[in-house]
């Protein structure tokens, strides 16, 4: 109880604080038109996507604790079972230290921008499809627009980091062709399960993209101090 407390006041801060509001992972008002500078050193970028990417990740615990809650209400108790696959099949998560210290900067770059992408419509499909419920509260309301805003945000954010470490040239990208059809649902049952499974995966996602993210920032700006990993 008191680590969800904790966790709790952590969220209603960022969620109330106007910089964490308004904010982004990247700030760059220098920026050209071309959307290929910014005044903003790479750490300081690095250090708010991974800020960000915190955040993200915080409020999406305090999501799924939400509809936990709403869900006894209800009255209803669903089952998410373990193992259930959540991220895109193209990001393979580094199951040993040897392969995390094998993969590149550039696939953590690419897993990190296509999980954000991949997220961005099935949140929105949760946010519209809250609206839609009766007695859904408006904490979990809050937390599914900001966490929808800002997964934007932070995509928006790898954007620019790409351009910064990998240089003009990029990545050639190939977003996976999975949608959220696999929470396509009949009927009000449905439509709540499609909801939980839709929350219960991005919170196990935005872990991830939490973590590759503190690999590259300490890649990048310890090198050879990076003992995180």
């Amino acid at each position: 109880m008191k680590k969800t407390t904790v966790l709790q006041v952590c969220v209603a801060f960022v969620l109330c604080s106007p910089q964490a509001v308004t904010g982004s992972p990247v700030d760059c008002p220098d920026q050209d038109t071309a959307g290929t500078s910014c005044a903003i050193s790479l750490e300081k970028l690095l250090e708010r996507a991974v800020q960000h990417a915190e955040l993200i990740y915080r409020v999406s615990e305090e999501s799924k604790l939400l509809f936990d809650e709403m869900l006894i209400s209800f009255g209803m108790n669903l089952h998410i079972p373990e193992g259930t696959m959540c991220a895109p099949k193209t990001v393979l998560v580094p199951m040993s230290k040897s392969e995390i210290q094998q993969i590149s900067d550039k696939w953590i770059l690419h897993s990190v921008l296509i999980l954000a992408q991949f997220w961005i419509d099935p949140l929105v499909d949760v946010q519209t499809s809250l609206e839609n419920y009766e007695n859904a509260p408006s904490a979990l309301l809050n937390r599914s627009k900001w966490m929808s805003s800002k997964l934007m945000s932070l995509e928006k954010g790898i954007l620019v980091l790409i351009r910064q470490v990998l240089g003009e040239g990029g990545l050639a990208l190939e977003v996976p062709e999975e949608t959220s059809e696999r929470f396509v649902s009949s009927n009000m049952f449905e439509t709540v399960r499609k909801d939980y499974s839709a929350i219960y995966c991005f919170r196990k996602d935005a872990h991830k993209m939490q973590t590759f993210l503190k690999l590259l920032k300490c890649r990048q700006i310890d090198k050879e101090n990076c003992t995180l990993f």
